[in-house]
């Protein structure tokens, strides 16, 4: 029997024993927990933000949202517990629970506590960053500056945002920055990183607009311009002092300046005469840069009284420079002679009257349309050369004659040594007894001949000699040395002729 009861006793704590584990079982396996951590968020200030807390088993625990760095209580369960507005709670079912916070502020940055009523509490933490996109702080940031040259100044820009942005420099036109050490070493960047931009012993070429630009990696990013204006006297450079132009053509003459702030420019001529743009004079300016301007003047039909000095003048309010430009006369190109087309001879008679007009008239002399003009092959010296080879042929031709007289064979008396010349003299002689017997007859022939030589040069046609057409068109000439050389000339070759003739005529006789 006491066997009996001890195994009762056995059984009765093993039962137990398993019934307690059941309920502890039991228990654990329906306390609420979170399946998954909360997500971090980061918004931009204005943007709305969601927390998401996910949990199993929820029975009938609670859900509660507290701001960790305050430990205000800003939801429990569905009921909102803060007086901001701008927060909600919603939740999709029994194991999803959300809270809102619209049109983020920057006050909300921090984190944001899920929590379960258990015992002991159970929670959780997302953490909320509200980030700012940068921007200028106005009284802290330089406006446009205007310096002389050759100091130094500082261009400022202060942002702010979060993170904490970034300043960089650059030059609007993407030159170089000129940056320089305490011993003068000068440095040069595209870009200057910092909210101080300074720039020591400044010069012309550094004037200009500079961009200060701020970036956070939070869009968008913002720019300010700062123009920098760097006053100095007007300077003048003239790249040719001495201009020469042919009369009746066009000429135009330049001056660069340089002056801040800009200068008035304009042009005086020696008699004291401004000039304005007019049907006479253009006058116009041409921007080179902020501060650089090329001044031009044209004169147009330029005239013997448009000879002299002419001043550009630039003038601000740091000073008056001028400088002086002179104008004068070049001659016109070098006269040119006629070449005909076709083989025409240049000694061709052309008879007064033009055959059986007036006979008083002169000789007329043909000049070439302007489409031939190019056909004008030298100058007055160019008779010269033409002289000395007609010279050297007549003696060549002379010696011809020489050996054809002793040889009996006719030749022809020509200075050009062609028979079909039209101004040679022919005649025929024979040797021995025929020449004494003809010795009358060409007597007579060389009177006639003689007389048909002066016939000829009396109307022979001179070399042309056409002058350079001039401002209006005309083809006068336009220099009495150009005219006196050719005269001369012409009577040279005039004295050569009938000195050639004579001597063949004396050849004849004796």
């Amino acid at each position: 029997m006491n066997t009996s009861l001890n195994i009762s006793l056995s059984s009765a704590v093993l039962l137990a024993v398993v019934f307690w584990f059941n309920l502890v079982r039991d228990v654990s396996t329906y306390q609420p927990d979170f399946a998954e951590p909360i997500i971090n968020i980061s918004v931009a200030i204005g943007r709305d933000a969601t927390f998401t807390c996910h949990v199993r088993h929820l029975g009938g625990y609670r859900i509660g949202w507290v701001k960790a760095n305050t430990k205000a209580i800003q939801a429990i369960h569905e009921q909102v517990i803060t007086h901001n507005s701008r927060v909600t709670v919603s939740h999709a079912d029994l194991n999803t629970w959300n809270l809102h916070i619209k049109s983020v502020m920057e006050e909300d940055r921090g984190g944001y506590m899920c929590q379960l009523n258990t015992d002991p509490m159970k929670s959780q933490i997302g953490y909320l960053d509200v980030v700012i996109p940068p921007d200028f702080i106005a009284e802290d940031t330089s406006s446009d500056v205007i310096v002389p040259e050759g100091s130094s100044v500082k261009l400022t820009c202060r942002a702010k945002g979060y993170p904490e942005p970034v300043v960089t420099w650059r030059r609007e036109d993407s030159t170089e920055i000129v940056l320089k050490d305490a011993a003068g070493t000068k440095q040069l960047v595209t870009s200057y990183r910092g909210e101080v931009l300074k720039l020591v012993k400044i010069s012309r070429s550094e004037m200009g607009s500079y961009l200060c630009i701020a970036s956070n990696g939070v869009p968008p990013s913002v720019s300010k311009r700062i123009s920098l204006s760097i006053h100095f006297h007007p300077v003048i450079q003239v790249p040719n002092q001495l201009v020469g132009a042919p009369l009746g053509t066009d000429v135009s003459i330049e001056c660069l300046v340089e002056a801040s702030p800009k200068s008035i420019n304009y042009w005086v001529k020696d008699t004291g005469e401004m000039i304005v743009s007019s049907p006479k004079y253009q006058v116009q300016d041409i921007p080179k840069s902020l501060y650089e301007i090329k001044m031009t003047m044209t004169v147009r039909t330029i005239q013997k009284e448009d000879m002299g000095s002419y001043r550009c003048i630039a003038k601000n309010s740091l000073g008056e420079v001028d400088s002086s430009i002179r104008l004068y006369e070049i001659p016109q190109p070098n006269r040119k002679f006629y070449v005909p087309k076709h083989g025409t001879d240049q000694n061709d008679i052309v008879k007064p009257g033009g055959g059986g007009g007036d006979k008083s008239s002169k000789p007329k002399l043909s000049y070439p349309p302007d489409d031939e003009e190019q056909q004008y092959g030298g100058s007055a010296e160019d008779f010269e050369e033409i002289i000395d080879s007609t010279q050297h042929h007549q003696h060549h031709h002379h010696h011809q004659q020489q050996q054809q007289q002793h040889g009996g064979k006719p030749t022809a008396r020509s200075p050009f040594g062609s028979l079909d010349h039209p101004n040679s003299i022919n005649g025929r002689t024979s040797s021995g007894s025929n020449n004494n017997n003809n010795n009358g007859a060409s007597s007579n022939g060389n009177n006639k001949n003689l007389i048909a030589l002066m016939n000829d040069i009396g109307t022979r046609k001179p070399f042309v000699i056409p002058s350079v057409r001039g401002a209006d068109g005309s083809l006068e000439g336009s220099n009495a040395a150009g005219r006196a050389t050719a005269e001369l000339a012409l009577w040279r070759l005039v004295v050569v002729l009938l000195g050639t003739s004579w001597s063949a005529i004396y050849r004849q006789r004796h």
